[in-house]
């Protein structure tokens, strides 16, 4: 496994990317909306990972909650895995609270899990696979 990419809850995309931009001295690679999650998502290469940046698109998305009780920040920690099913039952095996049964579609051509935080320290992860090509 390698860091595939830290998530990142802000307010405002409009606002977010140039700072990001700034910020990491390269532009914004893609924006996409994913309506399963209410989010609309944008991503910047940092060296061999990713910074995604989380804009809420409604107010009962997850990334609003979470900005409602912690404000802008650090959402969670991905991991690119080979198998995302397997991962997924040898961490449900060790005790992992894997939070959705099958991967699903998620930003960036990736199939995605979440791991409850109250089993990974309080951190939420997210393992993710590339999407097989058609």
């Amino acid at each position: 496994m390698k860091i595939e990419h830290l998530g990142i809850a802000v307010k405002n995309l409009e606002v977010s990317i140039p700072l990001f931009e700034q910020l990491l001295s390269t532009p914004c690679y893609k924006t996409e909306s994913v309506a399963s999650e209410n989010v609309s998502t944008a991503f910047f290469m940092a060296g061999e990972s990713k910074i995604e940046l989380l804009e809420a698109t409604s107010e009962n998305s997850a990334i609003a909650k979470f900005i409602g009780k912690k404000g802008e920040g650090i959402h969670h920690i991905a991991f690119e895995v080979e198998n995302i099913e397997a991962e997924m039952r040898r961490l449900s095996a060790l005790g992992f609270e894997v939070l959705n049964t099958v991967p699903k579609d998620g930003a960036d051509n990736k199939l995605v899990c979440f791991l409850h935080p109250k089993t990974t320290n309080g951190v939420l992860i997210e393992l993710c696979q590339e999407k097989p090509k058609a």
